[in-house]
């Protein structure tokens, strides 16, 4: 039963991985021209992925550290009134189209890796948060009223009862922005970081398919790669 359910949560990850490695091998025995060759080789594609990885990954975290505590602190009486007010800040810069936040911040921190993170970061901010907030309301006023009656202070009935409750929820906010996120990376190539964005705007430029395909391919596969391995975490949660 261990083994099935590790295959059934794991298989999909491996099955992915492998048929992302296996379009790697494809395309670069089978660039479609010299010019297309040069680009599609091993080490640029693994630096490409590097680079996409590390822009999902530090500006989803920078996302969780700083939406989560934020969702909570909305969640508590004092703050309440301020709840919406924030809300609907971080909802427009979700309408913003993310190459226009791009552009923007180009102006202010110039080309490179820390204008790409800081957009995917703000990008990314409103699931993360709108969870937390919905997920702690919802936990039942009554499990939170019999902690309180029990003596349980503020800081434990948080850490012990609301965010334990609310976690299914949380994570799932945290699904919706990193696969955003690996989505909305392959923009920052407009702004020098690098990912697959460079395979892919390099294709349409050079009308060349097999790049165009490379990027696009490998992008979807590590977004349904990351989906699923935060599914698993989320179906974990919600069962302990």
């Amino acid at each position: 039963m261990r083994l099935k359910r590790i295959i059934s949560d794991w298989g999909p990850v491996v099955l992915f991985t492998v048929m992302g490695i296996f379009t790697t091998i494809y395309f670069v025995n089978h660039p479609g021209g010299g010019m297309a060759a040069r680009i599609i080789t091993y080490d640029q594609i693994f630096l490409l992925t590097k680079q996409h990885i590390v822009m999902v990954l530090v500006s989803s975290i920078a996302a969780i550290v700083t939406a989560v505590p934020l969702g909570i602190m909305l969640t508590r009486p004092k703050f309440q009134g301020i709840g919406a007010v924030i809300e609907n800040v971080v909802n427009v810069g979700q309408t913003v189209p993310s190459i226009a936040i791009l552009a923007l911040f180009f102006a202010i921190l110039g080309l490179g890796f820390n204008t790409a993170v800081f957009a995917l970061w703000l990008y990314s901010l409103l699931p993360i948060l709108r969870n937390t907030y919905a997920g702690i309301k919802g936990v039942p006023r009554g499990v939170v009223e019999a902690a309180r009656g029990m003596g349980m202070p503020s800081v434990r009935r948080l850490t012990r009862i609301e965010l334990p409750l609310a976690a299914p929820v949380i994570l799932a906010g945290v699904r919706t922005a990193v696969v955003v996120n690996v989505g909305t990376a392959a923009l920052a190539t407009y702004v020098g970081a690098g990912g697959y964005g460079d395979l892919i705007v390099t294709g349409i430029m050079v009308q060349r398919l097999p790049l165009l395909l490379t990027g696009c391919i490998l992008s979807a596969l590590l977004a349904i790669i990351c989906d699923h391995i935060l599914a698993i975490l989320e179906k974990r949660t919600a069962e302990y």
